[in-house]
């Protein structure tokens, strides 16, 4: 199971960390789903209350609400995972090349050739290709067999309590109200991630309430046991960020030796036929969809691993924010639909840990927004990397060497 939740609620409840004070006073926080305050911590049997009231308002009926909450308890396993949160030290060539091995391409092709129906269903239905679904599946769960062994319920009970984040936590706890009172979990028994996703593709209430499809008949949604109903919950999920249909999401390309570096990463400006016409090559020599935006992404410099990135890449960086992530699960998605091996190119040695936080600590001091100094390559540290790479006439492909940490 990925060490990341799978939509971008559950990322920011992973890495966000402002603190909202002593969870042992109710203590009012800001809701962006609800302008009101948001109460947590105190007395547990009171804040259960308050929770209970609240889903009964929104139109649970009291009785699924007693259920829901009946024995509930704060999970001092959830608050230690919570603030002992790992980073993401891995590159991009070593991550992929865990997460994207044969066994899993074997294991999902099969699964996609057993449940051919279903996945068939979920592109005529939703849009989304079988492989897509298929990488999520294999990376957030290896297909079903590694779904967590926190008890749902107590976990989404003890952050919400918790007075870090409950303006995230709580309306997943009143949507797990309602999964009880549709008959779709067991709050004693299901068990899931420490954050709360649940089931196969690691889904959170909220989104399993809104985008739960029944996939095989049962008159229930069990992402957790039914694969059918996990991967066409996931289409439905990922249609609605915003997958387009027949379109590419991510493509290997070969770059030349001379490019407007600046111009690459995620956000740019020019099309895949402005890539094309610029020497960058598709590996697979597709150009059909060469008037879509398209990004030039180069997770280690332009030496190694390159790919063009189209609109449908987007939804990637919903489900999961980390940028190692995203491009693994996207290329993993597409060797599902028959892509080779990505050229690994040789690309110039990264930084370790002191020296990442070296560079940071130089970039900061040059006004950069690198955010926190923690030896990370995250998006705000690989802009600065860009600017001053530019700036010193190095080739700006993002990529932090040696040579630019001298330069500088």
């Amino acid at each position: 199971m990925s060490s990341f939740s799978p939509r971008s609620l559950a990322l920011a409840a992973t890495l966000f960390t402002l603190s909202c004070g002593s969870a042992l006073a109710v203590t009012p926080v800001a809701s962006p789903d609800d302008p009101k305050q948001v109460a947590c911590g105190g007395d547990l049997a009171t804040f259960l209350q308050g929770v209970k009231t609240e889903a009964v308002g929104k139109g649970v009926p009291a009785e699924a609400v007693d259920k829901a909450l009946a024995g509930a308890q704060i999970d001092q396993k959830v608050l230690s995972r919570d603030r002992a949160q790992g980073v993401f030290r891995q590159t991009f060539l070593e991550f992929s090349q865990r997460t994207v091995s044969q066994g899993r391409l074997d294991m999902g092709r099969k699964k996609i050739q057993e449940l051919n129906t279903t996945f068939k269903r979920a592109e005529d239905e939703f849009g989304v290709p079988a492989g897509v679904i298929a990488a999520f599946w294999a990376m957030e769960t290896d297909f079903g067999a590694v779904q967590g062994d926190f008890n749902t319920r107590n976990a989404l009970v003890t952050l919400s309590h918790d007075c870090r984040r409950p303006e995230l936590f709580r309306p997943q706890l009143i949507a797990l109200t309602e999964m009880v009172q549709h008959g779709d979990l067991d709050p004693a028994t299901n068990s899931g991630a420490w954050a709360g996703e649940i089931g196969q593709v690691q889904m959170l209430p909220k989104d399993i309430i809104a985008f739960g499809v029944d996939g095989d008949g049962d008159g229930h949604v069990n992402v957790k046991s039914s694969s059918a109903d996990a991967i066409l919950t996931a289409a439905k999920f990922i249609q609605h960020l915003g997958f387009k249909k027949g379109e590419p999401w991510i493509q290997e390309v070969s770059v030349p030796e001379n490019l407007p570096w600046e111009k690459s990463g995620l956000g740019g400006t020019l099309t895949a036929n402005e890539w094309f016409n610029l020497g960058v090559t598709p590996k697979d020599g597709n150009k059909t969809f060469g008037a879509l935006p398209a990004a030039l992404i180069l997770p280690q410099g332009r030496k190694g691993p390159a790919f063009i990135t189209y609109p449908n890449f987007n939804i990637y960086l919903e489900w999961n924010q980390s940028f190692i992530y995203t491009t693994s699960a996207a290329y993993f998605a597409t060797r599902f639909m028959g892509a080779p091996v990505y050229a690994k190119g040789n690309p110039e040695p990264g930084l370790d840990d002191a020296a990442m936080k070296e560079l940071q600590t130089k970039l900061d001091a040059k006004t950069h927004d690198v955010g926190k100094i923690d030896g990370i390559l995250g998006s705000g540290t690989r802009i600065a990397v860009q600017r001053e790479q530019q700036r010193l006439g190095l080739p700006a492909d993002g990529w932090p060497t040696r040579a630019l940490l001298d330069a500088l």
